[in-house]
């Protein structure tokens, strides 16, 4: 698969939808005292995800530039891990559990797809450049 652009990262799409789920499902439907707490926390991190993988991509000609914001990313991903397993010890009753289960699961998935990213960018890197 060729990389155009940020868009074509896989994780990126992902990271994507699970931040539109995350503002809808969740952030709406916790209290208000968790309005500087949790709520915070979630909508800083579940949106900060693709924001980094896009630009990190601005930097790919700069091995360690790009390596940075993956790295940024995959720590918002175990943040949002953490922080949605809080939801459901605190606050299931507000939230439908299933969702905040399966997007668990989703950041997990984000997580190890940006390590592997992070892992595999020199080889990607050279297929890009072959490409011109």
């Amino acid at each position: 698969m060729v990389i155009r652009s940020f868009t074509d990262f896989e994780v990126y799409q992902r990271s994507y939808r699970a931040m539109k789920i995350c503002k809808v499902e969740i952030v709406e439907k916790l209290p208000a005292n968790e309005k500087f707490g949790l709520v915070d926390q979630i909508n800083r991190a579940c949106m900060a995800i693709p924001r980094l993988i896009a630009e990190g991509y601005g930097k790919k000609h700069q091995k360690r530039g790009f390596h940075k914001y993956l790295a940024d990313a995959l720590a918002e991903s175990n943040e949002m891990v953490v922080s949605l397993s809080q939801v459901l010890e605190f606050y299931g009753q507000f939230v439908d559990i299933i969702i905040c289960k399966r997007l668990i699961k989703t950041y997990d998935v984000i997580g190890k797809e940006l390590y592997r990213l992070h892992q595999n960018w020199r080889s990607f890197d050279l297929e890009v450049k072959n490409e011109k």
